[in-house]
């Protein structure tokens, strides 16, 4: 079907960062599928793991006991806020899923009434009739008649409005630590310690949508850690698979042990495939030294982006984002999708994002070097971009 505007780009074979196209040209890889392939393209202990796992058994539905999953599942809560995880397919799923933890977490306390869930402007929750609604964004929305209710959108980073926001009816507030779609824009730590102050004080619950920012790209295993709190209930897919599709609900139990059986379920989420690739990535992002490791490239990222910044301040307005999320926002006539485009010309895979903002989210396995070079070519691809401009852009 013609949902997609795709690039006329195929890839035949990947390794770490790079990827090579079917006619030959090699690309250093700062998409990794929208922030999805973590440990990179081909990584050896990834492929064994789902070969092997392929070669026992591939799925056998949630009737049954999974070991992967419930390995999985165990590895998670020891290294989060959770007491347990639910395993779905993708990002939407589990922000679905999360929606309905919450609002069945109202139901069966005694407060039925509480249903609806404040989300944020700039937000990205999934493709869904549900999640169409939590991202709030018309273009998504039209033709695809009544919105589904129970979502108040405010603006993002604004408590007052989050505050003047809560009815009787609210359930809780969901958020993306990192909004990745809506132009990487981050929360405050800030604003994410006030959020998790406010929700306890209207007993709401909170909810973190980290399916882009999640599963160590901020540097830390999950992006609320550097706020120093604790969600209720987050939703996380993309990264955990690293690549292979898997999506989680983590939930502390107050909230998990109201889906009893019967109350939500899928049939290919948490399969013995699907989750000994989410054990194979924990195994290489929680081994001693690998997320210190992408915090310090992240940093040294940054630093060589705001040089980049002001070396190209008639194009360029901001840096943005947070670990291995980063933007750069140019000022117009410049667009993203140009600088996607001429950034492609010299071998650089990026993602276009909201707000005019051009995304870098490269495997977290990327060293000082890669990222040296992703930025000489981002350095090239905007004197490109320059020289195709129809006239001057006005000076910073």
């Amino acid at each position: 079907m013609p949902t997609y505007a795709r690039a006329d780009l195929a890839f035949e074979r990947g390794e770490g960062a790079r990827l090579w196209a079917t006619d030959g040209r090699r690309f250093l890889d700062f998409s990794s599928g929208i922030a999805t392939n973590a440990v990179g393209h081909a990584h050896p202990h990834l492929v064994q793991a789902i070969c092997e796992q392929a070669g026992r058994v591939m799925h056998v539905s949630n009737l049954y006991r999974i070991p992967e999953a419930e390995r999985l599942a165990a590895r998670h809560v020891d290294a989060s806020f959770a007491d347990s995880v639910f395993f779905c397919n993708s990002g939407a799923e589990a922000n679905e899923g999360m929606v309905k933890a919450m609002r069945k977490t109202m139901a069966e306390t005694g407060r039925p009434e509480r249903w609806r869930i404040i989300t944020f402007e700039g937000a990205f929750h999934g493709r869904t009739l549900a999640m169409l609604a939590a991202t709030g964004n018309p273009k998504y929305l039209e033709g695809f008649g009544p919105k589904v209710d129970g979502f108040d959108q405010v603006p993002f980073g604004n408590l007052n409005a989050v505050r003047d926001a809560i009815t009787p009816a609210t359930a809780g507030i969901i958020v993306e630590p990192v909004q990745g779609e809506g132009g990487v824009r981050p929360a405050t730590l800030e604003f994410l310690r006030a959020l998790r102050a406010t929700c306890d004080e209207f007993g709401l619950l909170l909810g973190l949508d980290e399916v882009q920012i999640g599963m160590g790209r901020s540097g830390r295993l999950w992006a609320h850690e550097w706020a120093g709190i604790e969600p209720d209930v987050m939703s996380a897919a993309k990264g955990i698979g690293g690549g292979f599709p898997l999506g989680a609900i983590l939930a502390k139990e107050h909230v998990a042990k109201h889906l009893k059986p019967g109350s939500h379920g899928t049939t290919f989420g948490g399969n013995p495939l699907a989750c000994a690739a989410g054990n194979a990535v924990l195994d290489i992002i929680l081994a001693p030294g690998f997320l210190q490791r992408v915090d310090r490239v992240a940093r040294h990222l940054w630093r060589a982006l705001v040089a980049l910044k002001d070396r190209h301040a008639d194009l360029v307005e901001e840096v943005r984002g947070a670990g291995l999320l980063l933007g750069l926002k140019l000022r117009e006539p410049a667009t993203n999708t140009d600088l996607q485009e001429r950034a492609l010309a010299e071998g650089l895979l990026t993602v276009a994002a909201g707000q005019n903002v051009l995304r870098l989210a490269p495997p977290l396995i990327i060293t000082e070097a890669e990222a040296d070079e992703a930025v000489d070519l981002l350095d090239r691809a905007l004197v490109r971009l320059r020289a195709s401009l129809p006239e001057p852009v006005a000076a910073a």
